[in-house]
This record gives C-alpha cells, sequence and structure tokens, in this order.
C-alpha cells in the first residue's frame, strides 16, 4: 500500500461529499462528535474518511493546534502499536533535526495563514501536533504526510507500518 492508495479531498464511492454526510462518518469514527469545523481531505480506497483538516478553533474558541487527524481505524491502531513499542524515540533519532524543524514550521505557517491577523485572544501554537520541537504524535505526521505533505516522520511512519515502500 502507498499514499497514493488514497485520494485527497475526493468524495467517496456512494458519497456526495456533504458536509452533514461527512461529519456523521466522522463522528462515528472517532467515536465522538468533533468540538470544531473540519474537513475531509484523505479518503481510504472504499471513500471513507481517513484524514480531516480541523480548523484552527474549536467551536467554542479554543485554539487547536493539529490541523491534520487521523480518523482511519486502521491506521489509527497501527500507528498506536508503533508509538507502544518507541515509535516515538525512533522516529525522532531517525529523522535528521534540520529536516523535522523545517516540517513544524511548514506546518504551523498553513495553520497560522487560516487565522485573520486581527484576531484577538489565544492563538494555536507549535507545529506538528502542537510540539514546537520534537516528536509528540506519530498520529499527526502521518495524517499531514498523507495529504501529501513533506514530512519526514509521517514519511517514517508511513515505511514502518508498511504504507509506504522503503
Amino acid at each position: 500500500m502507498s499514499r497514493d492508495d488514497v485520494a485527497t479531498g475526493a468524495p467517496g464511492p456512494g458519497d456526495d461529499g456533504s458536509a452533514s454526510d461527512d461529519a456523521s462518518v466522522v463522528a462515528e469514527l472517532l467515536g465522538r462528535t468533533p468540538a470544531g469545523a473540519f474537513e475531509v481531505v484523505v479518503r481510504d480506497a472504499d471513500g471513507r474518511p481517513a484524514v480531516i483538516a480541523n480548523a484552527p478553533f474549536l467551536d467554542d474558541g479554543t485554539p487547536m493546534p493539529t490541523r491534520y487527524w487521523l480518523c482511519d481505524p486502521f491506521l489509527r491502531e497501527v500507528v498506536s502499536r508503533l508509538e507502544s513499542t518507541g515509535g516515538v524515540r525512533e522516529a525522532e533519532a531517525a529523522v535528521p533535526a534540520d529536516r523535522l524543524a523545517a516540517a513544524h514550521a511548514a506546518y504551523a505557517a498553513e495553520r497560522d495563514a487560516l487565522i485573520d491577523p486581527g484576531r484577538a485572544g489565544p492563538r494555536p501554537s507549535g507545529g506538528v501536533g502542537g510540539t514546537r520541537e520534537g516528536v509528540k504524535c506519530l498520529h499527526a505526521h502521518l495524517a499531514w504526510w498523507l495529504t501529501g505533505a513533506d514530512d519526514p516522520v509521517g514519511e517514517w511512519t508511513a515505511r514502518r507500518i508498511g504504507l509506504h515502500p522503503a
């Protein structure tokens, strides 16, 4: 399987792509109603949401630093297994610090570009998954990589779980 096996942003088979259809499916996949606006940006081979892009703020105004969220249950499970066996530390050791820093900066810039510069109050901060440096969450890195982003930790994760050829 590769990143090409998912379609970015395209409505799935039998799905008109409506926000209400996506909202109910995403709520089912997450096991809860999302607390803020989102859009489906990556779908699995069957057309079900695999990655969502969150708005920079939740509905109550709370900053949301995590722009991309992995909602595919299979991928969440295999990434959780990788994290539970030391995957975060391994990824941090395997990826050059300058490439990781560049990924965090690009992620933050993309998210921050969605915020009105005149907005007062707290703002989301950090890079991938809200972290400022290092690796915090392989799920967030993989989600962003699946959108087509140049995320070296996402790519490392994809290789480790067999999603991307070595």
